[in-house]
């Protein structure tokens, strides 16, 4: 099992980003995001397109995904942690089997700063209950007007 970091100085090509697509795509339970919201948070964190930048996080075993993490770097603190966790996925067949720690646990190495995760609702995979045994703590409700 390998862990492999992209951000700014580890590119992604364009075919390895719709790799990484599909798999959230495929994997993610709860409310679905969308192609193309996942695309763009994966090149937001390896400033493919303008902003902070952040890190991918991909756990594989023979070239299979079996995890990946996103997380977008906010340039905030204090008040907002410098890190969102977009997406922490994880493959169908490989929940439960010790993936999960260990990707959370070499993504908060990883992150310089706090680190928010969205919890959307209760089919989501992992659990809230998985983030508060990490040291995530119910900070808030966010509320949000869609335009």
């Amino acid at each position: 099992m390998v862990i492999k970091t992209y951000d700014a100085y580890t590119r992604l090509s364009t075919m390895e980003t719709a790799r990484l697509t599909n798999f959230i795509f495929d994997h993610q339970d709860g409310k679905k995001a969308s192609k193309n919201a996942i695309r763009k948070a994966i090149q937001y964190s390896a400033k493919e397109i303008p902003g902070l930048g952040g890190y991918v996080f991909v756990i594989e075993e023979r070239e299979k995904i079996l995890g990946l993490a996103v997380v977008n770097k906010t340039g905030m603190g204090d008040y907002i942690p410098e890190n969102f966790m977009v997406f922490f996925v994880v493959h169908r067949e490989h929940r439960g089997k010790d993936i999960e720690p260990k990707l959370l646990e070499y993504t908060l190495q990883y992150c310089k700063g706090d680190v928010a995760v969205h919890i959307t609702n209760e089919n989501q995979y992992p659990k809230e209950a998985f983030f508060k045994e990490n040291g995530f703590d119910v900070t808030h409700t966010e509320m949000r007007l869609n335009r």
